[in-house]
């Protein structure tokens, strides 16, 4: 991710977090519904969360909020949810 620019860095950061999102929930059990019911989310909010989204061609940005409820939900640290963040801007 070194050599790509903030915007790209940062989408490919959010899939990646999209992908956790996706295999805690699934090892779980829990569908998208359920989940983004619990956490207080619309499904189509989480949905969009899974791939990494915040509108279908934007990169999403979550509330710290929105994320450490889903970390509650899924019974893990909010740290489990977020990949180390090689090749993102700081600050902006």
């Amino acid at each position: 991710m070194a050599n790509e620019n903030p915007d790209e860095a940062w989408a490919a950061y959010m899939v990646e977090v999209g992908l956790r999102l996706h295999r805690l929930r699934t090892d779980v059990g829990l569908s998208q519904e359920v989940l983004a019911n619990r956490a207080g989310l619309t499904r189509n909010h989480y949905q969009l969360l899974e791939k990494g989204k915040s509108t279908p061609i934007k990169a999403a940005n979550p509330q710290l909020k929105v994320l450490a409820s889903l970390a509650e939900v899924l019974n893990v640290e909010l740290s489990d949810l977020l990949p180390k963040p090689e090749g993102i801007a700081v600050g902006r």
